[in-house]
């Protein structure tokens, strides 16, 4: 209680309560707040007040304009150009032209710190021909470039910070968002105030934003409960009811793209034998981890395309849960017990759906440790390659290159695992190349032939996203991708 009562004071002491200040609670603390250098969910929210990007994700994950006001793809496929929005400047004074998108992207494709580079691999040039007008030229035609613009690769910063302040950009990221940063004390929040030079700024109607990293859901809660905090992402499935039941609070909900995943160590980890891999999944029922983690609010899925979505494959199921096929495979590989070490992130979710996996895994043969750890330390760590098999989410894309090749390709930004296909990479580069959507399930088809065998990774379940509001809070929208937008956004008090 001591815990709760000093997160509780530091919720109430984190900004004014002044009716124009959003108290936002969010699940771990960004890492960094460089777009060339982010690779958590949350560092996206934070985002989403800071940084415009070239091209936003509607509610029915259709691209709209944000700083590119359109946008047409040559004749060939191998050129894009984006037209500019002519009223939009950085917080630094700095203009918002093409030549500043130009250095922006080269950035991300070239610089040795971006984690962009493997998304814009297929971009060999940037031109800036007019001050309203980027070309972006491909060595290959590359059907999910959009859908690369409109996360952190189409994030824009002002040219004249990142000139003087190089890779400290991170402490001090200077964009052309809604918001602008005036302070950051780590694990404790971050201070933005609004941007009066914002090109939609009359439709911002917060003066001041808080965030504040509460990983445990339920002390989330409890201060939204308190009205120490506005909104609260991601609430808890276990407390979805109870937060349905309190007059003072709104539940939105959305279904999302996102899902989480148990990565696994294909190269220097203890799971390398693709046999102790498929006794793994063999241990584990999806099913049996969202009734009892999830109350059933979530979605069992071994792929990671959600259920009902053009390029998922109904009839590539999971395999049933079979102890004993399990501990077979353990015998053929040579094992009479197996064990290794499960990371997951300290929340009561992530930890909990540690723990099933845990005793389901024991009668198959397994003998899990776990070890859970702060968000971005666990992103740290497998980053580099220093884990067995971790849990961990994937916000999801609206393209499915996006949500597959990033884990799966030998080149993708997150395969850890250091996992190495031909046939897989084939089929993914083979769907990149093609705008046409039966051609592009084909491939994504042939790839999960060959993934789903070698296992190097166990999706477990899509999620849906719960938000909690204040019941004063109007013009939330919720969207598949679990971003918060700010546009009509109001504390409401």
């Amino acid at each position: 209680m001591r815990r709760i009562a000093a997160l509780l004071l530091s919720a109430a002491l984190a900004a004014p309560a002044g009716a124009q200040t959003l108290r936002i609670g969010i699940g771990a603390d960004p890492n960094v707040l460089d777009p060339a250098m982010s690779g958590s969910f949350v560092e996206r929210v934070v985002f989403s007040a800071l940084c415009d990007k070239l091209v936003d994700v509607g509610p029915d994950l259709a691209f709209r304009p944000e700083l590119a006001t359109r946008w047409q793809w040559a004749a060939d496929g191998l050129s894009l150009t984006l037209t500019l929005r002519t009223d939009a400047r950085f917080h630094d004074g700095t203009p918002l032209d093409a030549e500043a998108v130009r250095v922006n992207l080269e950035r991300y494709r070239t610089a040795r710190e971006s984690r962009r580079r493997s998304e814009l691999r297929p971009v060999s040039a940037v031109e800036a021909p007019a001050p309203d007008t980027v070309v972006i030229r491909l060595s290959e035609p590359f059907a999910p470039l959009l859908s690369v613009l409109s996360d952190r690769a189409g994030m824009i910063m002002s040219p004249t910070a990142l000139a003087r302040l190089g890779e400290r950009i991170r402490d001090e990221p200077v964009c052309s968002g809604p918001f602008r940063l005036t302070r950051r004390v780590p694990q404790d929040r971050i201070e933005m105030e609004r941007f009066p030079g914002h090109w939609n700024a009359a439709n911002i109607h917060a003066e001041r934003l808080v965030f504040l990293p509460i990983p445990d859901g339920t002390v989330r809660l409890l201060n939204l409960r308190a009205g120490q905090l506005d909104i609260i992402e991601r609430l808890s499935p276990s407390d979805v009811a109870e937060a349905r039941r309190d007059r003072r609070l709104q539940v939105v909900e959305a279904t999302a793209i996102a899902y989480q995943t148990m990565a696994i160590n294909t190269a220097t980890g203890a799971l390398r034998d693709a046999r102790v891999r498929e006794a793994l999944e063999r241990s584990i029922d999806r099913a049996i981890i969202n009734q009892v983690a999830l109350e059933g609010l979530f979605v069992p899925s071994n792929q990671p395309e959600a259920p009902g979505t053009p390029y998922h494959f109904a009839d590539r199921a999971p395999p049933p849960r079979d102890p004993a096929r399990a501990r077979a495979l353990l015998r053929e590989a040579g094992h009479d017990r197996f064990a290794f070490t499960l990371k997951a992130a300290n929340t009561p979710v992530d930890s909990q759906v540690a723990q099933i996996i845990q005793a389901m895994a024991a009668e198959g043969g397994f003998d899990i440790r776990i070890e859970t750890l702060e968000a971005s330390t666990m992103v740290a760590a497998t980053q580099r390659g220093d884990y067995d098999a971790a849990i961990v989410i994937w916000s999801g894309r609206p393209d499915p290159d996006g949500n597959i090749a990033i884990w799966l390709a030998s080149d993708g930004f997150l395969n850890w695992g250091k996992y190495v296909s031909p046939e897989v990479d084939a089929a993914l580069a083979a769907a990149r190349r093609s705008t046409d959507p039966a051609t592009r399930r084909a491939q994504y088809a042939l790839a999960a032939d060959r993934w789903m065998a070698d296992r190097p990774h166990l999706i477990l379940y899509h999620h849906r996203w719960f938000w909690g509001l204040r019941a004063g809070v109007r013009g939330f929208q919720p969207s598949p991708d679990g971003i918060i937008r700010f546009g009509g956004l109001s504390p409401g008090r």
